[in-house]
């Protein structure tokens, strides 16, 4: 297909943000990056002003633009963030919009997740044909956790909490493939080659870096602790998955 002129970027200044924006650009992109604070044009990208949250900015940013690639997000506010920016989207002439969601979003029952299916929800009622991504838990914030954890005395260990960490360069991959593709709905989830256990990552962790813990394991009671013994944070059957490992992104993680 012809790849569109002009796409905006929300969140790409984050962490998936700054490894897709370069490969937006690299497929021929004239890229605009919609941010909340002052930034100087760089690299080929143009910064625009507005906020997603709290609904300002929208319709500057999204004038002249012909596809939008949705990554921003939070602990709080991925919901409204997302019906602001699909109300602007329906008095503009965007011709596709992509997001990234969460693995799980339909069925865990946190807060976060069901903000994240609500964003979902939102953007695919904005009138805009549209496509989404759910992928698992980035590489990158495993490892914060598990660097957080190993500076306690003890390693707590959820009983039943696995995770399929997939690397953010892969989804970066991913996102483009989508982009310069026709608008598909729902598409296959994204999750790395396999599932841990949180404490074998963790222990992975601190075997890397040449710590010892003892481990604590610790319940995780009610209808969370439920959802993730029965894997509701898991990919689909037909998920598509990455080939990086989180062994192998630890050693390119230290060795950096």
């Amino acid at each position: 297909m012809t790849t569109p002129a002009t796409l905006l970027v929300t969140g790409g200044t984050g962490t998936l943000g700054r490894l897709t924006v370069p490969r937006l650009l690299a497929a021929g992109f004239t890229v605009r990056v919609l941010t909340r604070g002052e930034h100087p044009d760089a690299d080929g990208v143009r910064y625009v002003r507005g906020d997603l949250v709290a609904g300002t900015g929208l319709a500057a940013a999204l004038d002249g633009v012909d596809a939008v690639l949705h990554l921003a997000g939070g602990a709080r506010g991925d919901d409204t963030a997302a019906r602001h920016l699909a109300a602007a989207l329906r008095g503009s002439a965007v011709r596709h919009v992509v997001m990234v969601s969460v693995i799980g979003a339909d069925r865990m029952p946190l807060g976060w997740f069901r903000a994240k299916r609500d964003a979902e929800r939102a953007l695919a009622d904005s009138g805009v044909p549209w496509t989404v991504l759910r992928a698992a838990q980035f590489h990158d914030l495993v490892f914060t956790m598990a660097a957080r954890l190993a500076k306690l005395p003890v390693l707590p260990a959820p009983g039943g909490l696995r995770f399929e960490p997939v690397d953010a360069r892969e989804v970066a991959d991913r996102l483009v493939e989508l982009v310069l593709g026709e608008p598909a709905g729902l598409v296959p989830d994204l999750a790395g080659p396999r599932a841990y256990a949180f404490a074998d990552l963790a222990r992975g962790y601190l075997t890397a870096t040449g710590r010892r813990r003892l481990a604590l394991p610790v319940p995780l009671a009610g209808k969370v602790g439920r959802a993730y013994r029965q894997g509701e944070n898991l990919a689909a059957p037909e998920a598509a998955h990455g080939g990086r490992s989180w062994e192998a992104f630890l050693a390119e993680r230290l060795a950096a």
